[in-house]
Order: structure tokens, then C-alpha cells, then sequence
């Protein structure tokens, strides 16, 4: 759990730093309004991606590296968490993006400007599926990359880094790229500030995560692994693991078996092969 809560604060920490920075600058006078929406959804969305990633990969040995209550929501539903460790990484989840928003509100001048929110335009019915399609393609990366265990487990962090960035690249300019429960209400504890749509923060990515849960179920389901066949570093059910005491005779039988086939078929051939040339 504390490494959980570690993760989290360092994570948003990071990403609620680069936002304010994109807040103080590219929203002043410096810049037009278009090249400043366009660099400041682009800065934001890196600051996310890149500090999701070096997090992810710090902590996901540690505690999972989850940092999201609506991750640890879908994990729970595919079965890797049990119900009552999620509900308790969704707290301390929830308590880190307090903290994060409370160091940077402490450590940089002026207002707490990192909260989400929807831009003019965008109803609150728009708001709520971005963001549950959103978290539905950043629970999709964990649950690939991450849940499942394959010879590039080991550079999860790498694309689910990138899944975050691509998806706040979309939602960073429409509701202002949430896709997680602690990301919203830690600032918005901070600065004391609600809107009345904030439910939206909550509920889409909740959606999001059951939809890419039901989505990677219905797929285990099918079992999509069987498409391509097993990994070169997965034991297939057919093969006999080679040991010291044991080594691996799979092989061997085989040859047996094509051995006999020739014998059978074409006995002149075969002995032509196999019988050593004498020297007269």
C-alpha cells in the first residue's frame, strides 16, 4: 500500500506540475489562443504520458503501479485483485492525488490551475463517454501489456505510458483528459473548487474499466491466445520440459517415428543411407 500511494503522489506530481506550467504560460498573453491550446494539450499530455511511465516502471514491482482507482477497479473485475485490495489501493490511490496536488500547490505560485474540466462546447453527456472510452483504451494497455504475462511484460510501462499520452492528446482539449478518479478530486480538494458535473470523473472512467474488462473477459473467452500459436518463451501443453535428469526426448521420439516411416515405405533407400560403404 505505501508503495502504492508513493507511486501515485510521484506520478501526479510530475503531471500536475507540467500542467500548471502549461496554466501560468501558454494561457497568458505570450502566445495566440490556437498555438497555445494546441502546444498546452501537447505539453500536458507528455507531462502525463512520461510521468506515468517512469513510474510505472519504478513501482510496478513494488506495489503494481497502478495510481488509478478506476485500474484498480478493472483489475478487480477480471479477477487479478480481490474486491477489498482494490478498495484499498482506490483509497490510497485517492489519498496520493490529494498530496500531489497539495505539494504543488505549496511548492509553485499563484492558483492551483490543474483541475478538470469540460470545455465550452461539450455537454456533460459527451464528457462522460470521452472519458469512459478514454480509460477503456488505458485499461485495454494495462490488461495486454501489463495483466498478461509475455516475453515484453518487462516494457509494459513503455505502452501503457504511451496509451495515457495518446489519450490525453484527445481528452486533454474536451474534459481535460481525467481517466482517473484521483487525478480530479485531489485538486479539486485542494483548491476547494467542485463543478456540478464532477460525477463525470468518476463514473466514465468507472465505465471505461468495466467495459475493457468485459472486452479482455469475453476475448479469454475465445481464447485469443491460440490464434498464433504459443510464444517461442511459453512451454506449449505438448512439450516436455528438458531438466539435468530428465532432457527433453520429444525430439528423439519424433525422429523414431520418421525413422520407421522410412523403413517401412522404402526399405532400399533407407539402407542405402544407413549401411557404411565397405572398402574393397
Amino acid at each position: 500500500m505505501i508503495g502504492e500511494y508513493v507511486g501515485t503522489v510521484l506520478f501526479l506530481l510530475f503531471a500536475f506540475g507540467g500542467t500548471k506550467i502549461v496554466t501560468s504560460l501558454f494561457y497568458g498573453a505570450r502566445t495566440a489562443p490556437l498555438i497555445g491550446d494546441i502546444l498546452s494539450s501537447l505539453y500536458i499530455s507528455l507531462a502525463f504520458g512520461f510521468s506515468l511511465t517512469v513510474s510505472v516502471w519504478i513501482f510496478f514491482r513494488v506495489s503494481g503501479g497502478l495510481f488509478n482507482p478506476a485500474v484498480s477497479l478493472g483489475m478487480a473485475l477480471v479477477g487479478v485483485l480481490t474486491p477489498l485490495r482494490a478498495a484499498l489501493l482506490a483509497f490510497v490511490q485517492i489519498l496520493g492525488g490529494m498530496t500531489a496536488a497539495a505539494i504543488v500547490s505549496v511548492l509553485t505560485p499563484g492558483p492551483l490551475e490543474v483541475r478538470t474540466t469540460l470545455t465550452s462546447g461539450v455537454s456533460v453527456s459527451r464528457g462522460l463517454f470521452i472519458e469512459m472510452f478514454l480509460t477503456a483504451w488505458l485499461m485495454l494497455a494495462i490488461l495486454f501489456l501489463a495483466a498478461e504475462k509475455h516475453k515484453a511484460t518487462f516494457i509494459a510501462p513503455v505502452g501503457i505510458g504511451i496509451a495515457l499520452f495518446v489519450a490525453e492528446l484527445f481528452g486533454v482539449f474536451y474534459t481535460g483528459g481525467s481517466l482517473n478518479p484521483a487525478r480530479s478530486f485531489g485538486p479539486s480538494v485542494v483548491a476547494r473548487q467542485f463543478n456540478g458535473y464532477d460525477w463525470i470523473y468518476w463514473v466514465g472512467p468507472g465505465l471505461g474499466a468495466g467495459l475493457a474488462a468485459a472486452f479482455y473477459k469475453l476475448l479469454k473467452w475465445f481464447e485469443y491466445e491460440t490464434v498464433l500459436g504459443p510464444e517461442v518463451d511459453t512451454p506449449s501443453p505438448h512439450q516436455v520440459p528438458s531438466t539435468p535428469a530428465h532432457p527433453a526426448t520429444l525430439p528423439t521420439e519424433r525422429g523414431d517415428r520418421e525413422v520407421g516411416a522410412l523403413k517401412s515405405a522404402l526399405p532400399g533407400l533407407h539402407n542405402f543411407l544407413t549401411t557404411s560403404p565397405s572398402i574393397r
